[in-house]
């Protein structure tokens, strides 16, 4: 399981100042560790939110990806979840600084644990960049809050993606983004067959295998699994495809 955050407190040189959704979204978030970038932009673009409709981010961070939610579907009630009090307050700072600081709370919750003060089958979309390297297989990151943020064992993802679950609501989704890898751990946790799930891949360009899956899940479906095209993120010269750029600086949805 991850080791309690580091609770040093952050000044003003510990942190950039980062534009998401073409300049829509301005972010504060630590300089070193864990930085939030294209992962959480896809992952907000993929949930299926309407206006006054109540959303969780799951892990949230300094709560980027709650917060291209937010900016994309105005008046959606984002509440932004993660065990670390320092990342909490940045996300709070992060809602107030771009206007959403009436539909957008904190909540300090411990997610590898039972997480008794998230109410079950309450949101209607729960998002989630969940810490999918498994711990096991590899080096953990220097930055306790950056292993912390991507290192889990697979027990640990599946705990997390359950407790996902648990708190949607019957006919509400589960959004997460992963490494394909993860895709059974996902599937196990979320819809054991596959039943009302969308996996769409994210290709970096063409010819290469997706580095990231965005799984989008609705609870209590019975529609079978559906493997979207995907994405393409990135065409000649590296530059953005023009559907990657709608999404990463239009703020529109990840439909494919």
């Amino acid at each position: 399981m991850p080791s309690p955050p580091d609770q040093r407190p952050l000044d003003a040189d510990d942190l950039t100042d980062d534009a998401f959704l073409g300049g829509r979204l301005q972010v504060l978030q630590p300089r070193k560790g864990f930085r939030a970038g294209l992962d959480a932009v896809m992952l907000a673009a993929a949930v299926p939110a309407r206006p006054r409709q109540l959303a969780c981010d799951l892990g949230c961070g300094v709560g980027t990806a709650g917060l291209c939610l937010a900016a994309r579907v105005e008046g959606v009630h984002v509440t932004a979840v993660d065990i670390d009090d320092l990342m909490l307050g940045l996300a709070s700072r992060n809602a107030a600084r771009n206007g959403k600081a009436e539909t957008f709370a904190v909540l300090a919750a411990d997610l590898a644990g039972r997480a008794r003060n998230l109410p079950r089958q309450h949101f209607h979309h729960v998002l989630t960049n969940p810490p999918f390297h498994d711990e096991a297989s590899g080096t953990s990151a220097p930055e306790r809050r950056k292993a912390n943020a991507k290192a889990i064992g697979a027990d640990g993802l599946r705990h997390w993606l359950r407790l996902a679950r648990a708190i949607t609501r019957p006919g509400g989704t589960v959004s997460a983004i992963l490494p394909p890898a993860q895709l059974p751990v996902a599937l196990e946790a979320l819809s054991p067959r596959g039943r009302g799930v969308t996996v769409t891949p994210l290709w970096p360009r063409v010819g290469v295998p997706a580095k990231r899956l965005v799984l989008t899940a609705r609870t209590n479906a019975a529609a079978p699994l559906v493997m979207a095209p995907g994405l393409l993120l990135h065409g000649p010269g590296g530059k953005p495809t023009p559907e990657a750029e709608q999404i990463l600086r239009q703020a529109g949805p990840l439909s494919t």
